[in-house]
């Protein structure tokens, strides 16, 4: 069976000190599309947030669909190329 994690209620850590590091190396057009998102939200919605919270915000969502839908999820679909 599937691991239960925190499920639908998972939430980012946000604006805090984090004590565990990972390194992510992404292409010069995925840093792009990141800035892009990043200065969006800012123009567009009025949130003032870094690099590091749309990823760890973006990983929050992609993990509770996968929990949540599991076969069905975006993250199965996009690895298995569909």
């Amino acid at each position: 069976g599937r691991r239960r994690g925190r499920g639908a209620g998972r939430r980012p850590s946000g604006r805090e000190r984090h004590d565990e590091k990972i390194t992510v190396y992404v292409s010069a057009e995925e840093l792009m599309d990141l800035e892009h998102a990043r200065l969006v939200l800012r123009g567009e919605h009025g949130l003032a947030v870094d690099r590091g919270r749309i990823v760890r915000e973006a990983v929050a969502v992609v993990l509770a669909d996968l929990e949540s839908r599991g076969d069905a999820s975006i993250l199965v679909r996009r690895l298995r190329g569909r």
